[in-house]
């Protein structure tokens, strides 16, 4: 992210997080890799080279991570691999009320489906339109995930935003470890109370990285190749807020158009959690919301992670924050 934008990113992220409660002390990250106390902040972190690959023969020297600008020594560091916990949330509202989006969307579960370990990662299903459905509770995979998907019918308007935010703080709630929202959806919202920015804050602060896979029916596309060039409004939710949201918060947005290319999206996503550096360091103790940075010293590297935390004034959590979706099951 370039500084500008970092800039009003971090504006906007003090903003919508300090809106609801008073600031101090850190929120616990319930995860067990590192130690659990507030003086740890937990960063997952993936790196690619410019080839779009996952980097994973990297060593604690060769990351650096600002906090606020400043250098901050990193006090734990792990890659080593283990189970993930996902939360695909599949947008089930009027606009995906298409048998060719339908199709696509259940054929991108699958194929996530396949790059799981069975009984060992663990996956959740939720589904949403104006409310926010819990479909399937984690649970090891694969579960009855394409069952129960196979039963969910379009309705309503699309609270996309809202729904993501809620599915991170379900998920960060859990105690999962390598963890990540899993997003399946044509990319409209025409009723979420929340923005874009707002949600990346929540999930940015709770390191719940938010992966969007836009789904792309063969309506969507450009001509009849399998290298067709999609809808340009398509390509305006990846290079817009709806891509800002998921690279602010560590994760990312693809647009696969053909079978292939849902196959590697979904394997590369996998891929990445389940390969991340877990970085860990002591947080400053001035209230308010911290952008972070994490750079590595090798050329021709992205480093994707969290893009801040947030210091309180009162030990109270993001997760406790008013919720925008009434609990509901399926």
């Amino acid at each position: 992210m370039h500084t500008t934008e970092m800039r009003l990113f971090a504006t906007t992220l003090t903003l919508a997080l300090t809106a609801a409660a008073p600031l101090v002390g850190v929120a616990q990250d319930p995860r067990p890799t590192f130690r659990a106390a507030v003086d740890r902040v937990t960063v997952a972190a993936t790196v690619r080279d410019k080839r779009g690959r996952p980097v994973t023969t990297l060593k604690v020297a060769d990351f650096h991570l600002l906090d606020n600008g400043q250098p901050q020594p990193i006090l734990e560091f792990a890659r080593d691999k283990a189970p993930m916990s996902i939360a695909l949330l599949a947008d089930f509202s009027g606009s995906m009320d298409v048998a060719a989006k339908r199709g696509a969307s259940r054929d991108v579960v699958e194929q996530m489906m396949a790059w799981l370990t069975t009984g060992e990662d663990r996956v959740g299903l939720y589904a949403f339109d104006q409310e926010l459905v819990e479909v399937q509770a984690l649970e090891p995979a694969p579960g009855r995930i394409l069952e129960k998907m196979d039963r969910l019918e379009p309705w309503g308007k699309t609270r996309l935003f809202d729904a993501i935010a809620e599915t991170g703080r379900r998920l960060a709630a859990s105690g999962a470890g390598r963890r990540a929202v899993v997003v399946l959806t044509d990319g409209d919202d025409n009723a979420s109370q929340l923005t874009p920015a707002e949600v990346s804050a929540v999930a940015s602060s709770i390191d719940v990285p938010v992966y969007i896979i836009v789904i792309v029916s063969p309506l969507d596309r450009v001509g009849k190749t399998s290298n067709s060039v999609i809808d340009p409004q398509l390509a305006q939710h990846r290079d817009g807020a709806l891509g800002d949201l998921a690279r602010w918060t560590g994760g990312d947005i693809v647009l696969p158009v053909t079978p292939a290319e849902a196959s590697a999206a979904t394997r590369q996503i996998v891929t990445e959690l389940r390969e991340q550096y877990l970085i860990a360091f002591e947080p400053r103790r001035e209230p308010g919301w911290h952008p972070l940075e994490l750079r590595t010293t090798k050329t021709n590297l992205v480093v994707r992670a969290r893009s801040g935390y947030l210091v309180r004034s009162q030990p109270a959590s993001l997760l406790h924050q008013p919720t925008h979706f009434e609990p509901k099951t399926r």
